[in-house]
């Protein structure tokens, strides 16, 4: 059996080369108990090395913070408009959509082609204000408590008008996507008011570039199994790619 040095040796290697490694994964190759593994991941997490996460472990910081609109569009912005462009291919003349909030689904808004004959219904100020350049495009802007960090609003008023519409589809951003944990966001209002439009909606599809993967932000929006589509750039792993579709869940990769 190898010594607690040698172990960590080979935790921090393997995840070197894998972006997660699973507690149950390493119980097998190094033959120790999940007690003793869980035990040297606390230690590596204590020296800075690593972030523990439930059932395992990353190098990158799982938890997501809440940043300006303005901060958040300057990241992935060439992946954020490629994932836009794809998504704005989706929609049909007629169309009864609802775009939530965030930076990929104003650059969704940006790529909707002028001529189309659409109604929208959305929680983000800024889409609305670039949806009224579209003569033809109908904007419902929900009303609510404004959240000045995402120019959008939140709120049971907004969920109350919700329930008065069936949608086509859904686009919906988000601040984190775990394979257990789901779709989050960084305030749990919001996550409220995107589980309500799931409700409302025929077709759920997220935009999310592929640093999204693997975070989890404050509030919990739905489980992965919830949603129908996800769109996003090459930079996603091929194991949580494979994991994903795996769950029935359709993948685009731009």
């Amino acid at each position: 059996m190898i010594n607690i040095a040698e172990r960590h040796q080979f935790i921090l290697n393997k995840l070197q080369k894998e972006e997660y490694i699973a507690v149950v994964d390493l119980c097998k190759e190094l033959d120790v108990s999940p007690v003793t593994i869980r035990k040297d991941l606390k230690l590596l997490e204590e020296k800075n090395l690593l972030f523990k996460t439930h059932g395992g472990a990353t190098l990158q910081n799982p938890y997501t913070i809440d940043r300006p609109v303005n901060e958040k569009e300057k990241i992935q912005s060439l992946e954020k408009v490629k994932i836009a462009s794809t998504a704005a291919g989706m929609i049909q003349e007629n169309d009864a959509l609802i775009i939530a909030s965030g930076t990929t689904v104003l650059a969704l808004a940006r790529a909707i082609p002028a001529n189309m004959h659409l109604t929208v219904v959305t929680a983000a100020l800024n889409v609305a204000l670039e949806l009224t350049r579209h003569q033809n495009i109908e904007v419902l802007q929900l009303g609510g408590l404004l959240r000045k960090s995402s120019s959008s609003v939140t709120g049971s008023y907004a969920e109350t008008i919700l329930k008065d519409f069936f949608c086509n589809k859904l686009f919906l951003g988000v601040d984190g996507i775990d394979l257990e944990f789901g779709l989050t966001t960084t305030s749990s209002m919001e996550a409220q008011l995107n589980r309500e439009m799931i409700k409302v909606a025929q077709k759920t599809i997220v935009l999310a570039d592929s640093t999204k993967f693997g975070k989890r932000g404050f509030g919990k929006i739905c489980p992965i199994d919830e949603i129908d589509h996800i769109i996003t750039d090459s930079g996603i792993s091929a194991s949580t790619l494979q994991a994903i579709e795996s769950m029935g869940i359709h993948v685009t990769v731009v």
